[in-house]
């Protein structure tokens, strides 16, 4: 069963995409951008990382996830100076949590505002493994 997940942007169906889809127990989050309902879009890369995760958490968590759940995150930057900045951001979300990640720099993106966008993949277990980490 698929499940589709909007997060309201105007964007979803003029580029006929959804924030999230859930089939089975996998969720898959779109590259996401740091817009704020109003429109505005924060010229600080490092509220943008927060911004862009904040949407991600609110779209896992419509879909029956958590930021817990997610294996896989991919960061896209157009300068490749603001990933220590950007990588703080997702270390202090996701540091415990440590999903698979890479860091892409890119050209750019549809609005030049933006200086990051981050997708993210989880997968819903309801057993976690409870073995000893390998550090």
């Amino acid at each position: 069963m698929r499940r589709l997940v909007s997060s309201g942007s105007p964007l979803e169906p003029q580029l006929g995409f959804s924030r999230a889809v859930r089939v089975g127990e996998h969720v898959t989050v779109a590259a996401t951008a740091a817009i704020w309902p109003d429109g505005e879009v924060r010229a600080d890369v490092a509220d943008q990382a927060r911004r862009c995760l904040a949407i991600i958490d609110t779209a896992l968590r419509e879909a029956g996830a958590s930021l817990t759940d997610v294996v896989r995150t991919r960061v896209f930057l157009v300068d490749a100076a603001d990933g220590d900045r950007v990588g703080e951001v997702h270390g202090e979300v996701f540091g415990s949590i440590r999903p698979a990640s890479g860091f892409i720099v890119v050209s750019g993106f549809l609005d030049p505002r933006w200086k990051v966008e981050i997708e993210a993949d989880a997968i819903i277990d309801d057993h976690p493994d409870v073995s000893a980490s390998c550090e």
